[in-house]
C-alpha cells in the first residue's frame, strides 16, 4: 500500500486540494488481490484505493467531478490536425 501510494505521489497522479466547507467528503477503502501464477503461486500483490460513490448525493456531490482522460480518437485527430497545419 505504501508503495502505491508512492508511486502516485511521484507521478504526479493526483492533487490534495482543500473541500470546500459546502461539500462533503466521499470516502475510501483499499481493495486488495493476489494475483497467482498458473501453478497456484504468487506472483504479487495487487492493492487499490476505490472510492465509496454509493455515499455520494445527487446533484451535490457527483456532478461537478472531472477527471482527465485522453481517448485515443482524441489523439489520432489532434495528429491529424496538427499535421494539416503543420
Amino acid at each position: 500500500m505504501d508503495e502505491k501510494l508512492y508511486a502516485l505521489h511521484k507521478i504526479d497522479t493526483c492533487d490534495l486540494i482543500p473541500l470546500s466547507p459546502s461539500k462533503s467528503d466521499v470516502g475510501c477503502r483499499w481493495e486488495y488481490k493476489i494475483k497467482t501464477n498458473s501453478d497456484g503461486s504468487i506472483e504479487w500483490y495487487k492493492a487499490r484505493l476505490v472510492a465509496k460513490g454509493y455515499s455520494q448525493q445527487y446533484g451535490m456531490d457527483y456532478e461537478e467531478t472531472f477527471t482527465h482522460i485522453a481517448k485515443i480518437i482524441t489523439i489520432y485527430t489532434l495528429i491529424v490536425v496538427a499535421s494539416v497545419h503543420q
